[in-house]
């Protein structure tokens, strides 16, 4: 019996993603999230809200205005356990990833409340808009229904293909147009998607010491079996 072909161990070297402006590829789905933040502080409110799907982009963008606008971060959830005061002293804060059924409605008011007593800014991601948010505060309810809000959608198979480009770049893969066009047909369409995607072949060609191909990508995200 032929001996099998060594197999590398593949270790997770880390590819920490860049959230500068240069880095950000844009599209149909994003273009109007990022001219309005970029218009910032010619906002039409003191408050935007930027809404869109897991992995559609919307942490790259507040950290685009974040940097503009010396903004801090803040976590939804830690709200209620947060010194709002303090949070918004540099006069700019991001709100990220609120959740209607995780996030403490008082909290959530007193903070909008304040942002506009203090004539701050105040950036707020979330999944999806205020509008359809089931919120048990009439007055917060309100409110958010009449903030802006900037929607992500998915990407359209042009973005989706330029930051595979990237990704594969970022890690120094050399792959082929064959590569690219089969993993756009095939993958979540997000920026998720393409990350877990280019990881896996990125492990896998490591581990067997073959170069990222089209067969390794069939090879690589061939559903398991039950």
């Amino acid at each position: 019996m032929a001996a099998l072909p060594p197999r590398q161990l593949a270790f997770p070297l880390g590819h920490a993603t860049s959230f500068a402006r240069e880095d950000f590829l844009e599209g149909p789905s994003n273009s109007a999230a990022l001219a309005m933040v970029e218009r910032w502080p010619d906002w039409p409110d003191r408050i935007l809200v930027v809404v869109g799907p897991e992995g559609s982009g919307k942490s790259h963008l507040a950290a685009i205005w974040a940097e503009a606008a010396g903004a801090r971060f803040l976590a939804a959830r830690a709200l209620a356990e947060t010194n709002l005061p303090r949070a918004l002293s540099t006069g700019a804060l991001v709100i990220e990833n609120v959740a209607p059924e995780a996030v403490d409605e008082r909290a959530l008011f007193h903070m909008l409340n304040l942002t506009r007593e203090h004539e701050a800014f105040l950036l707020v991601t979330a999944q999806a808009p205020p509008s359809g948010w089931r919120l048990q505060l009439a007055d917060l309810a309100s409110r958010l229904r009449a903030l802006p809000v900037v929607e992500l959608g998915a990407p359209d198979d042009a973005l989706l293909r330029a930051v595979l480009v990237k990704l594969f770049a970022d890690r120094q893969l050399a792959v082929d147009e064959a590569v690219i066009t089969y993993l756009v047909k095939r993958i979540d369409r997000s920026f998720a998607g393409a990350r877990e995607a280019v990881e896996r072949l990125d492990r896998e060609a490591l581990r067997l010491r073959r170069p990222v191909t089209r067969a390794l990508a069939a090879e690589a995200l061939r559903p398991s079996e039950p």
